[in-house]
């Protein structure tokens, strides 16, 4: 049965570390502004336990450790970039990271690894099965709190992407199919040499058991590894069908990688499909089988897509003081586009902020219709500015007459002419208006409404001061630091579960470190006046009365007002 742990525990008299420690040591262990106390007070406390209780409740028993204290190892280990072996090590004998963790006391047990690993599997399994990220609405529940507690204005957003590379062996057609049939074969070897199979296929396996995929390629002919591609086809398709009906471990992952690799005739031929055909959502590795293909721009990746978006300030705000925070972070394939991210991410920022948005930086990947209709619409009134498009600049800039909107005005940007479009007259089934032109090369050239709209925003864009464009480019250091631990953009885990738990507790370590800092300016700051001699401060005040007088009165008339002279 679920239970909630104890928010304030007793403290033994000779059990607390306070007792061992003298003068400034104890000073520095017991300051509000320590990280560790900070990091107990800004984030493990204020974990919600009870987001947690459906993992609890259908028989497994209560948690054998305290769920906030869970939560903020996974946090730590992210944050400081830890292997398991050092979380556990410094939860045991770290004190701060101890304090950190509420175990403030030297009795405290700190959990033992297969609770923390149990707690980890509870949270992938409960979302696979009920479709609902328990990790993801503590990380929501959390960031609340903070922006709420420091009132950080969520009016204005930005976002940007980042892949990241599943922890996986780059494997070549065949090695993909060779280390899938290894897999399956240690799986099942005892099964497997009871079936009639051929003298080859038997052989076969063999050989597939004694030596790695990237060794037969490396010894082989092209002709030759094309040769053995197809024969390790058909002792898939074989497979599969003699254990059809005993589809457990790794017999899915066999099924998918063959459907997606092959194709069988009418007369039950295995044919290797031809590469253009396989898709970059197929499998890539079947050690972790969520990952996709992509290539962005020269990056290839086999991994996964991760959008960060954060508050950001408002022109004129003081930006040594001002407060930005990750309000989501979202985990998707590698093979997902980037605008597929916007709606549902201001969905979720807008659950967890006071104000309304009204503004939306990112760049041109973030652009389709659909993003366009979403943000203009009355109920979200949201300004989508980007700082481009994608794609090169179009040979023809596009508008329409202004004195008569039926007629299409067509400028060719390489020899700058203006050509009129001719109106296309339209078939039954189309409603959308087309023009089109006559080009140099004596073809046709047609324009939609589609490409109209695309010109106007093109327009549109171009217009937005430089200094607002840039304010995008800051998120950029937050997709710096979420990978910070990862600069080859490798990470250490396969799966699409546990890459959403690593990029959740790195974005709640970014905004605790953003917290600390922004609190150490602040009562810096404030140390800063309280240095100051009276009369200097005088001095400033009165001038601020000045100024702010004279920026009232339209006539420049002077008022009277009192002046502070007492410590002159």
């Amino acid at each position: 049965m679920f239970k909630k742990s104890d928010e304030n525990p007793q403290l033994g008299i000779f059990s607390s570390p306070t007792e061992y420690f003298r003068d400034s040591k104890k000073k520095e262990y017991l300051k509000n502004d320590s990280w560790h106390n900070r990091f107990r007070n800004h984030v493990v406390m204020r974990v919600d336990e009870s987001i947690f209780r459906p993992l609890y409740s259908n028989g497994t028993g209560a948690p054998n450790a305290s769920i906030r204290i869970l939560v903020g190892m996974m946090i730590l280990k992210e944050g400081q970039g830890w292997s398991d072996a050092q979380l556990f090590e410094n939860c045991a004998y770290n004190l701060l990271v101890r304090s950190a963790l509420g175990l403030m006391s030297l009795e405290d047990a700190e959990p033992v690894s297969s609770t923390y690993y149990l707690f980890r599997r509870h949270l992938v399994d409960y979302a696979r099965e009920h479709g609902e990220d328990l990790f993801k609405k503590c990380q929501g529940q959390i960031t609340r709190d903070q922006l709420l507690e420091f009132e950080v204005s969520g009016k204005q957003v930005r976002m940007d992407s980042k892949l990241v590379g599943s922890n996986i062996a780059w494997y070549s057609r065949y090695e993909l199919i060779h280390e899938t049939l290894r897999l399956f074969i240690n799986e099942r070897e005892e099964h497997i040499f009871n079936k009639s199979l051929s003298k080859e296929m038997f052989s076969l396996i063999e050989s597939i058991q004694g030596e790695t995929g990237n060794k037969v390629v490396y010894r082989s002919t092209k002709a030759e590894v094309d040769a053995r591609f197809v024969e390790l086809g058909k002792l898939m398709y074989r497979f599969i069908g003699l254990f059809k009906k005993h589809d457990y471990g790794h017999y899915q992952t066999l099924k998918a990688v063959f459907e997606q690799q092959y194709s069988v005739g009418r007369d039950k031929t295995v044919v290797p499909l031809e590469k253009e055909k396989v898709s970059a959502k197929s499998i890539q590795s079947p050690h972790d089988t969520d990952c996709h293909y992509r290539d962005k721009d020269g990056n290839k990746v086999k991994g996964y897509s991760v959008n960060v978006t954060e508050t950001c300030d408002q022109p004129g705000d003081d930006k040594d003081t001002a407060l930005n925070l990750i309000t989501d972070t979202e985990v998707t394939v590698a093979s997902a586009p980037d605008n597929g991210f916007l709606e549902q991410a201001l969905d979720r920022t807008q659950e967890i902020i006071s104000d309304k948005i009204e503004k939306v930086y990112a760049d041109g990947a973030y652009h389709s219709a659909d993003n366009q209709e979403y943000c203009q619409s009355d109920k979200n009134g949201i300004e989508l500015i980007l700082t481009g498009m994608q794609g090169p600049a179009p040979r023809y800039d596009i508008r329409l007459d202004e004195q008569n909107e039926i007629n299409l005005i067509v400028t060719d940007n390489k020899t700058g002419t203006t050509i009129q479009a001719q109106r296309v007259k339209l078939r039954k089934d189309k409603t959308q208006r087309k023009w089109r032109i006559k080009t140099e090369e004596g073809k046709y050239r047609y324009f939609d409404e589609d490409n109209l709209r695309a010109a106007a925003l093109r327009k549109k864009l171009d217009d937005i001061p430089i200094d607002e464009k840039n304010i995008r480019n800051n998120v950029e250091a937050s997709i710096f630091q979420l990978g910070y631990h990862y600069p080859n953009d490798k990470s250490r885990y396969r799966s699409l579960a546990k890459h959403k738990l690593w990029a959740y507790s790195r974005s709640l370590w970014i905004n605790f470190v953003r917290i600390v800092n922004y609190m150490t300016r602040i009562s810096q700051r404030a140390l800063f006046w309280q240095k100051l001699p009276q009369y200097i401060i005088n001095l400033c005040f009165n001038m601020y009365i000045i100024v702010s007088i004279l920026s009232i009165n339209k006539n420049n008339h002077i008022c009277p007002v009192k002046l502070h002279f007492s410590a002159i």
